[in-house]
């Protein structure tokens, strides 16, 4: 594993839950979108506590780093990245990690993205690579978020699904049913089957990322609308 210590540059709150931290790297990160981070917290007394977190930047800016970060209670490292880094502060990073849940625009295989929560991360990394590269593989990503204020990322993805005609991005709210021009409800077998046959391209490789319950319905979800088992793959976090 390597290990490097990279300066936070800038904070970026996005959702009541999370922010965006900006790092400066001191040597470029070789990475593939889809891969993450570990962060290691030292404390004084030398107790160490990490945690791996999905890279929201492109390959193509390697000399900075996007990681976002959702607060959780008991966690050992966000409440921490949260309520007491700031700009300047040096923050040790190691990795990349994870070689399976990834995806590159230059292979050309069309995608379907289905992401809950900060499920959405890796999906920003691969989106922005796409966009870096001039691909026009054609992309579908389906996102689900509690409120109207929980959809990480929502202008930049609408922005590119507004400017790029082989990009389909849909939204869901799971606990907001008054924000007009959104759908309510969750990611399930009968959204998925839609998604799909409207799909202009069928989708090589169909990648699933969020909560263990969010991922099990659905990729439940994608087998009902008749992907095969062997294009999809999955993330899980907070397991």
């Amino acid at each position: 594993m390597d290990w490097q210590s990279a300066a936070v540059t800038r904070i970026e709150p996005l959702s009541p839950r999370a922010k965006s931290f900006f790092f400066s790297l001191p040597k470029a990160l070789a990475f593939r979108p889809g891969q993450h981070v570990l962060v290691r917290l030292t404390a004084p007394d030398g107790y160490r506590a990490q945690r791996s977190y999905s890279i929201a930047s492109a390959p193509s800016h390697s000399e900075t780093l996007e990681l976002t970060i959702e607060r959780l209670a008991d966690g050992e490292v966000s409440p921490f990245m949260h309520d007491v880094v700031e700009p300047g502060d040096e923050i040790e990073l190691g990795g990349p990690i994870g070689d399976h849940f990834v995806w590159s625009p230059e292979n050309g295989d069309p995608a379907l993205l289905i992401g809950g929560g900060t499920g959405v991360v890796p999906f920003m990394s691969m989106l922005r690579q796409r966009a870096a590269t001039g691909s026009h593989v054609p992309v579908t990503l389906v996102f689900s978020a509690r409120t109207r204020a929980d959809l990480l990322f929502y202008d930049e993805l609408s922005s590119l699904a507004s400017s790029d005609k082989d990009v389909t991005f849909v939204a869901t709210l799971t606990r907001e049913t008054s924000a007009l021009g959104f759908r309510t409800g969750r990611i399930d077998a009968a959204l998925i089957a839609q998604v799909v046959a409207e799909i202009k391209e069928p989708a090589n490789q169909v990648l699933i990322c969020g909560s263990n319950p969010f991922v099990e319905t659905a990729t439940e979800g994608a087998i009902a609308a008749g992907i095969d088992t062997t294009q999809i793959k999955t993330e899980r976090y907070g397991v």
